[in-house]
């Protein structure tokens, strides 16, 4: 599996949200084999738009979203998870880039717990 996040450059904890992730996976019989990390509003342009996806169609940019592409195609990944939630949308643009299911978050962590 390959953990993926977009977070805010204002975020100092991503590192330990991932970690989280990673451990949860890991309860459940995962293995984590990568870690890929978009940061929003480092640069001044991106800073008006923190909240905001780089893309409704795959939440990190293009280029982003080709990197962990070709990186999971060549590891021959089988599970993605994404630490921000998706769409249903999101997840079958990027399951059909990565050629892998891509899940989020939420699909490990459920609501209300």
């Amino acid at each position: 599996m390959v953990l993926v996040g977009l977070f805010s450059a204002k975020d100092k904890e991503f590192g330990a949200k991932l970690d989280l992730l990673a451990a949860s996976v890991a309860a459940r019989g995962g293995r984590v084999v990568g870690r890929h990390v978009q940061r929003r509003g480092v640069s001044h342009g991106g800073a008006a738009r923190m909240n905001v996806p780089f893309s409704r169609r795959t939440l990190i940019s293009p280029g982003k979203a080709r990197e962990i592409a070709h990186l999971c195609r060549a590891a021959e990944v089988g599970v993605a998870v994404f630490a921000n939630p998706l769409t249903e949308h999101q997840r079958a643009v990027l399951g059909g880039m990565f050629g892998c299911l891509v899940i989020s978050g939420e699909d490990v962590f459920p609501r209300g717990r």
